[in-house]
């Protein structure tokens, strides 16, 4: 799963010499949050956000109605954008889990993408729920259960095959370390035709694995 697959191809894009006030209605219009700036080329220049559009109220504590009318009115996308040297970028070819990595590491909440120092994308971090939602097959039908395992070889095979056992499919499987305990690992999977009481039952004969949530969904 690359950037290249669940990015924005072609995004919005704005040159430097916009107004902040075209900005503003141009992204409200298009329901976006992150705005490349660009030059000749599609080279990035830079990146507005709705963040970047705010204005400091010290800069307008001395002027009156009129005069801040026409400062706003002044202000262009150059004035207020995040410059090129600031934004994180990343390549098509970077992994879906890595464009996540930075932008949580960051506290950002897009990445342009680029080739050859060309804008031909954006994934933002609705982009990355998405995958997310269709990775646990949200979409579907069946009964989630989070199994909680020993965080050892194995393990996840031993509930693997006392689903197989029961002829039941596997829509979707994930996991992550247990809260609070690094020694157990929270395996999560969702499950098609299948009874929830049966599916209890079955998981519930795993050694040494425990079910802390089943729901249908």
């Amino acid at each position: 799963m690359l950037v290249k697959d669940y990015m924005t191809r072609h995004p919005l894009m704005a040159e430097p010499t916009m107004s902040i006030v075209e900005a503003q209605r141009y992204m409200g219009e298009n329901d976006i949050r992150h705005l490349p700036v660009v030059g000749d080329g599609k080279r990035l220049l830079g990146l507005v956000t709705r963040q970047s559009l705010l204005v400091d109220p010290g800069r307008l504590g001395s002027l009156d109605i009129w005069e801040i009318a026409g400062y706003l009115s002044d202000l262009t996308v150059k004035d207020v954008m995040v410059k090129a040297d600031a934004v994180v970028t990343v390549e098509q070819g970077v992994t879906i889990e890595e464009a996540a990595r930075i932008m949580v590491g960051k506290k950002i909440g897009c990445l342009p993408v680029l080739g050859e120092g060309i804008v031909v994308g954006i994934i933002t971090e609705i982009d990355l729920l998405a995958q997310l939602m269709k990775l646990m097959a949200t979409q579907e039908a069946g009964v989630r259960v989070t199994v909680r395992q020993p965080n050892r070889t194995g393990e996840l095979a031993k509930m693997v095959s006392a689903i197989a056992a029961q002829g039941w499919g596997i829509l979707a499987c994930g996991g992550a370390p247990a809260p609070k305990d690094p020694t157990k690992w929270d395996a999560v999977v969702k499950i098609r035709n299948a009874p929830r009481e049966e599916v209890v039952a079955a998981l519930e004969t795993v050694e040494d694995q425990e079910i802390v949530d089943v729901r249908e969904v």
